[in-house]
């Protein structure tokens, strides 16, 4: 009985040890291809040229833009939008369509709010911990270039405070309409009890060229 018992107990740290390992390591895996895929064909769109005269069609299921954090070390991350779970599982940052909805960069005043995993599914926002103040966050869509600048950080909060996504969060200092960007994910790590937040501002944008050099803070 006991040697029946000590099987079963091994067997079965097996099976969490695998169940570890697929949620940390091999979602990561499936979510880089895919948002990978997802990333090339963007800008594959983005390269063709309309016919003259002709207005491209904005539509934001097939993505908005690429989002740069240097100081995640995170790579470009493909921006869709929806912050559902499984909209987030494929390696990408969704921007709020609810409860509280998004502005867009290109927005006169609001709040451009995102959400990425923090853990597997290509856990775009792991090191989120590591932005300071004054730290540059870049968002790149097909002709122009907004650099903000973080300006606050919120280490916990609760999962239910949707205050964050305000047009003007009140945590964040801000009393009066600008153009911020909130990134938000899970803390602590391994886990979905809290939220972790970072504000930033715009600080200002530059045209794409036809080489698409980046700004300066991402050289």
């Amino acid at each position: 009985m006991v040697s029946v018992f000590g099987e079963l107990l091994i067997t079965a740290g097996v099976v969490m040890g695998l169940f570890v390992v697929y949620s940390l390591w091999w979602t990561n895996v499936l979510a880089d291809r895919e948002s990978a895929k997802q990333g090339d064909e963007m800008r594959h769109d983005w390269a063709r040229e309309a016919p003259k005269g002709t207005p491209r069609a904005f539509d934001s299921e097939d993505g908005i833009g690429f989002l740069h954090v240097p100081a995640m070390d995170s790579g470009e991350v493909l921006v869709k939008k929806g912050t559902s779970t499984s909209a987030l599982n494929n390696g990408i940052a969704g921007y709020y369509t609810d409860p509280v909805k998004s502005a867009l960069p290109w927005d006169e005043k609001g709040n451009f709010s995102l959400a990425a995993h923090r853990d597997g599914h290509g856990a775009r926002f792991h090191n989120i911990h590591k932005l300071k103040d004054g730290d540059p966050v870049v968002f790149e869509t097909r002709d122009t270039w907004y650099i903000y600048k973080v300006f606050k950080t919120l280490p916990k909060t609760s999962k239910y405070n949707v205050d964050v996504l305000q047009p003007v969060p009140e945590e964040s200092g801000k009393t009066k309409p600008g153009r911020y960007l909130t990134l938000t994910t899970c803390t602590p790590i391994y886990t979905s009890d809290f939220r972790y937040i970072v504000w930033a501002e715009l600080d200002r944008t530059e045209k794409v060229d036809k080489e698409r050099t980046p700004p300066r803070e991402l050289s």
